[in-house]
């Protein structure tokens, strides 16, 4: 499982455990604390009409006195409210009186009056000074249908000479308890789209910067010239950019160690063989040599020296090709115009072995690139379709279209590329003996030509042409 999904996974599980323990005690409390709500309004109601029925209580006319005209009309009120969208056109309440007894000398509705409720929790416990209440059906056939009945006594002084009972159905309450309900309900789903949009772009962040990190420590290990990726665009500085920046400072540190590493050894083993030649000659020249041999000797240091020369220069060049992390310069190049100032430098190389040269280049062939490399690998490639040729041989060299892109090629008619070395060529310091018995080559243009390349966004080829023989190298830039 990817760490984005499982960051998702978590994230979700969590708030998901967080949002259904909230939502549940939520829930669980709404129709509570709503009723307790009403109980609270319903004992300050009874206590305030107990006030209102002491004096007929005392005087024995709780029946038909000044409490029971004023309460006549109370089920009849309509008052016609409007609460939170919800209609009200009765009054809920019932109130009933009893005596000492428990016996019902007053009652709203006239139901109950001459039963004996001495037995209701309401009653008996208010009789004996204590907060009665009880909620119990309306109905033995509807156990569902609550009502809620809150007490308080009546005093004719310390003595407890009747109870008043206020009663409210709790279902009433019901399309507020509903409504509310709903409302968290709604608002949970809304919060936990909210948050799983959140999670998910949170994941997101997280999983696509480790990828692209991951991306950028693979390409690295498999020597790919890799630009380190942009962090923080969005969510500022953070942890990751700091992660980044650690990478690419390891990257470089292990390069340059390795670089430096590879270089002497390859370096070392190359300068060997020139380094001996010219040892030898110069031990021989301090004898008393023919004025010939002296001149061959001679003639040898001086082409090891020019072969040193060569050497150093281009390992500098591809040193600072392969150090490069991307294009400095980016200019329009007429890849025609550059191959034929490169001809015309390379004149008396190409006259002195009566190279023909075959112009197909065109006019106007341009790419976007860095001029100086460009013109570098040209040359390389060039100068290696030069030393092959035979003398009196033939270049072709063509620009055209692909797609695109521009493809740039030059075909010699030299011996080819052997089977053993086709894997090869573009190995650094790998070379392979030149025409008309002239020494090797440094064995570093091609490896210069691919590096340059890879910079440009383009592909090299070298191979071999089976008519009318000879090798073609073809070069393939973005237009």
């Amino acid at each position: 499982m990817r760490i984005g999904l499982r960051l998702l996974v978590g994230f979700f599980l969590v708030l998901g455990l967080a949002l259904f323990v909230v939502l549940r005690v939520l829930l669980d409390e709404v129709k509570p604390g709503t009723r307790l709500a009403m109980e609270d309004s319903l004992i300050d109601a009874a206590y305030t009409l107990a006030q209102l029925a002491t004096p007929d209580m005392k005087a024995g006319t709780i029946a038909d006195g000044f409490f029971a005209r004023s309460l006549q009309g109370l089920q009849d009120a309509r008052p016609g409210a409007d609460i939170g969208g919800f209609r009200k056109d009765s009054i809920d309440y019932r109130i009933t009186i009893t005596d000492v007894q428990g016996i019902v000398r007053f009652d709203t509705k006239t139901e109950a009056i001459g039963q004996n409720h001495s037995r209701w929790n309401d009653v008996v416990r208010t009789l004996r000074g204590e907060y009665g209440a009880r909620s119990s059906p309306a109905s033995p056939y509807d156990p569902d249908n609550t009502v809620m009945h809150v007490a308080a006594p009546i005093r004719d002084g310390d003595r407890i000479i009747g109870v008043l009972t206020v009663s409210r159905p709790n279902q009433r309450l019901q399309p507020y308890i509903d409504r509310s309900e709903h409302r968290i309900l709604r608002w949970s789903w809304v919060l936990l789209g909210l948050s799983l949009f959140i999670g998910l772009l949170f994941s997101w962040w997280i999983a696509s910067s480790l990828s692209r990190l991951r991306g950028y420590a693979n390409a690295v290990s498999r020597g790919e010239r890799a630009p380190l990726p942009v962090l923080g665009r969005v969510s500022g500085h953070t942890e990751f950019n700091d992660l980044a920046g650690a990478l690419e400072r390891m990257r470089l540190k292990l390069e340059d160690k390795a670089y430096v590493e590879s270089y002497v050894h390859t370096l070392t083993h190359e300068l060997k063989s020139p380094l001996a030649a010219i040892r030898g000659a110069a031990e021989l020249l301090q004898e008393d040599v023919p004025a010939q041999d002296r001149q061959r000797f001679s003639g040898n240091i001086q082409r090891q020296a020019e072969r040193l020369h060569l050497l150093v220069d281009k390992l500098l060049q591809l040193a600072h090709v392969e150090q490069m992390q991307g294009l400095g310069t980016r200019e329009t190049v007429d890849m025609s115009m550059l191959t034929r100032e490169l001809l015309q430098r390379l004149e008396p190389r190409w006259r002195r072995k009566a190279l023909r040269v075959r112009d197909e280049l065109g006019q106007g062939q341009a790419v976007q690139g860095d001029p100086f490399l460009i013109g570098q690998a040209l040359q390389n490639l060039l100068d290696n379709a030069i030393d092959f040729s035979p003398h009196g041989g033939e270049l072709w060299l063509r620009l055209q279209r692909d797609g695109d892109g521009v493809e740039w090629s030059v075909r010699d008619q030299g011996p080819g590329i052997p089977d053993y070395a086709r894997d090869r060529i573009f190995e650094r310091f790998y070379s392979l003996p030149r025409a008309d018995g002239q020494d090797k080559g440094s064995g570093l243009g091609l490896c210069l030509v691919r590096e340059v390349s890879d910079l440009h966004g383009g592909t090299v080829r070298v191979e071999n042409v089976t008519e009318p023989g000879g090798c073609l190298a073809r070069w393939r830039l973005p237009a």
